[in-house]
């Protein structure tokens, strides 16, 4: 389905409902709209829709509830909580087997494993309170909430062929053999082919990359609209402004290389490892919080169910 096809379907039941009945009771007495005591649940109906097969697109779902005081005052929450961990192998080629051995036609090339972890830990909560008028399926909604959001990456690479600085047999970094990819995330960028690191010589590779932590607080006030198209069913949505502070500390990257030995006098090549800081953000703004993954997902088409 469409989004317009269920946007018009959406429509056609808002106003038949209309059209049948502005009673706060069904057929069946069944009351409408929510009372003291009731909870609800949130639903991001955009991402349920966003494409033909209903695939859930997004990550960023949080739960959110309500807990009604009365029938026209609720305390609102959502819960965001992510431990995630990725693995991804691929095949290469084994240097060295590929530099000592015989060519034997038709013996396959000797292969090992390379393998990109990546590990992400996010937790985020957000508070308020929401105030409501009306006292027909059209309920205009109002208020304000605070939330707080934390989250960390990393990602680790293990290479399946060292590095050697042999005269036989050297092994390099090599910015195409040593390249890792992800079905989820594309290019690793593991390869850096200048690097930060004095005397190297060539590229260096990434071991370990860890962003620095994110961390994020917000207050914000919201109002919007919800349509009750069945008893205890609403669809709706909001807009709202956040007062928000952001701030992500300093990344760290430890890298593996070949460069000049650091001994006075020495032309050897030595194999090492450099752990390079990088930068870090802060951010402060008052604006229209279109992108919130907590609270009320701003502009948004959401279904509410009422228990």
């Amino acid at each position: 389905m469409k989004f317009k096809s269920f946007l018009l379907l959406i429509l056609s039941i808002v106003f038949t409902s209309a059209a049948f009945s502005q009673d706060l009771t069904n057929k069946d007495g069944i009351p409408i709209l929510p009372a003291a005591k009731n909870w609800a649940l949130g639903i991001d109906a955009t991402r349920l829709i966003k494409n033909a097969d209903f695939n859930f697109v997004s990550t960023s779902q949080a739960i959110t509830g309500k807990y009604f005081l009365s029938a026209q005052t609720a305390y609102r929450f959502s819960l965001r909580i992510g431990l995630n961990n990725w693995t991804s192998k691929a095949m290469v080629e084994d240097r060295l087997a590929a530099t000592s051995s015989v060519v034997a036609y038709p013996a396959a090339v000797v292969m090992k494993e390379n393998v990109w972890k990546r590990n992400s830990n996010v937790i985020g909560i957000s508070f308020g309170i929401e105030k409501r008028r009306g006292i027909s399926r059209l309920q205009g909604i109002y208020g304000i909430e605070g939330s707080v959001y934390v989250q960390t990456i990393s990602d680790k690479y293990t290479y399946a062929n060292a590095l050697s600085i042999s005269n036989t047999n050297p092994v390099i970094v090599d910015s195409k053999g040593d390249a890792m990819q992800s079905p989820y995330f594309g290019s690793a960028n593991n390869i850096d082919s200048v690097p930060p690191i004095q005397g190297v010589i060539g590229s260096a590779r990434i071991l370990e990359h860890s962003n620095g932590m994110s961390f994020a607080i917000s207050a914000r006030g919201f109002i919007g609209a919800e349509y009750f198209v069945l008893p205890k069913m609403s669809i709706g949505g909001e807009f709202g402004y956040a007062l928000s502070f952001s701030t992500s500390g300093r990344s760290k990257t430890t890298m593996e290389s070949i460069g000049q030995s650091n001994v006075p006098g020495s032309t050897s090549l030595d194999i090492n490892q450099t752990t390079v800081d990088g930068g870090a953000n802060n951010h402060f703004g008052f604006d229209s919080d279109n992108s919130n993954s907590l609270g009320g997902l701003s502009a948004s088409l959401r279904l509410n169910l009422y228990f």
